[in-house]
């Protein structure tokens, strides 16, 4: 079992930025993809970024919508992945959630991961 610990939303303007905060703890002993997605009011789950880790190293990868707004980093010492969102716009107004897949690849599809945080929300007003 995973448990994920979501923090760092808020209410805030247009321009702003955040950054999300998403520690697992748990079975974090061997290596596991960890993702961010975000669900707006009446929309599906979209996926934002994820990040897969090996102890030879690791790789971001990122829906082209946020690249250059959005950046995932990840702290393995500290079984956390954050995301630093800046030039937030009203079409950021979402709750975001931080995924789990332990077969620690690329996937974009939310059913495919295994565990979920409890979601964040972020409102960003004009």
């Amino acid at each position: 079992q995973v448990q994920l610990v979501e923090s760092g939303g808020g209410l805030l303007k247009a321009g702003d930025s955040l950054r999300l905060s998403c520690a697992a703890s748990g079975r974090t002993f061997s290596p596991y993809a960890m993702a961010w997605f975000r669900q707006a009011p009446g929309k599906e789950r979209e996926f934002v970024g994820t990040s897969t880790w090996s102890w030879s190293g690791g790789n971001i990868f990122y829906e082209d919508s946020v690249k250059g707004q959005f950046t995932i980093s990840r702290d393995i010492a500290k079984n956390t992945i954050y995301l630093q969102m800046n030039s937030l716009t009203p079409a950021d107004t979402a709750v975001y959630y931080c995924e789990v897949n332990l077969t620690n690849d690329y996937r974009v599809a939310g059913h495919e991961y295994d565990y979920w945080g409890q979601g964040n929300q972020v409102t960003v007003s004009s």
